[in-house]
């Protein structure tokens, strides 16, 4: 989940959206915990977080798990002590900004480092399961044109182009994966910041459709890049933050058929499946979450 995501949970949170909205509460006694034969699966509160909770849920109904589910709780400053506490068991998480959340000083950038990291700064209740090859995160497009015009493949062939213009959230410019980043990392100097405050929405694929900008920060799961044929830069540094989906889980119900399970469905997930179900998702027709699971589940085999 990305930096602008997790503010606007949090931000969803204040105005009161928490685990009682969805029948639970965090700080209740012991007879909202998940029972002992059943294995609660919870999400954060935004669509594409939900509908890996429910690829989750129905891969484990197929093999003959009883599951129960509480789905867009909230923050992870909701769903992070109820899963501590025993009132959801599971949940799909995002790597790096997971590890982030334990350890705010952590500096791993690299999917292997990530994992590696993320073993020494969870509790002892709480472990992660094999993370997908898909991520959502910041990443940098450019239109198909402009692509083949300056043969760019990689952020570090941006290096070669002249009174480059890039736009992005107004923290970009500030932070260690933003333009300081590019100037380090990959030697890119001169960039022309475009801020625009719209998390990589339809203000910010204008711009970049209609050539103001050059480069543009969007999600890395977000419809409009398929929806554009835009071109995602290839981040061979790592300097965006790895962060790919994995079940977070406590320990207590991570059994081998439960981990067998999500290990299958995370070996099928990929960055271009969640493009899809999110397209889908938040097109014109509006496919519910439960559904899209269904059908990606049986496309893969997996039930």
């Amino acid at each position: 989940m990305s930096i602008t995501k997790l503010t606007t949970a949090l931000a969803a949170v204040t105005l009161g959206l928490s685990l009682a909205a969805c029948g639970g509460d965090p700080t209740s006694d012991d007879s909202a915990k998940s029972a002992s034969d059943t294995i609660t699966i919870g999400s954060a509160a935004f669509p594409e977080n939900e509908i890996i909770a429910e690829i989750y849920a129905q891969a484990l109904e197929a093999k003959g798990v009883k599951v129960s589910k509480k789905l867009n709780i909230g923050a992870r400053e909701v769903y992070i002590p109820a899963l501590e506490n025993g009132e959801i068991d599971l949940l799909p998480e995002y790597s790096g900004n997971l590890l982030s959340y334990f350890d705010p000083k952590a500096t791993a950038t690299s999917p292997a480092d990530i994992e590696e990291a993320l073993d020494d700064a969870l509790p002892d209740e709480l472990e992660v399961l094999d993370a997908s090859p898909a991520e959502d995160k910041d990443s940098l497009n450019v239109t198909p044109e402009f692509a083949a015009e300056n043969n760019l493949k990689t952020i570090a062939d941006l290096k070669n182009v002249k009174d480059l213009s890039l736009g992005a959230n107004p923290e970009f410019k500030d932070r260690a994966y933003g333009i300081p980043g590019l100037e380090k990392i990959y030697g890119i100097t001169g960039i022309k910041f475009v801020p625009i405050s719209d998390g990589g929405g339809p203000k910010t694929l204008k711009s970049l459709l209609d050539g103001d900008i050059d480069v543009a920060d969007i999600y890395s799961t977000t419809p409009s890049i398929l929806a554009n044929k835009l071109v995602t830069l290839e981040d061979p540094q790592n300097l965006i933050a790895a962060q790919q989906v994995i079940p977070l889980i406590n320990d207590k119900k991570a059994s081998d058929k439960v981990e067998d399970t999500l290990d299958a469905v995370s070996a099928a997930l990929t960055t271009q499946d969640l493009l899809d179900l999110n397209t889908k998702n938040q097109g014109d027709d509006k496919v519910a979450p439960a559904v899209l699971a269904k059908e990606w589940l049986t496309a893969k085999g997996l039930i």
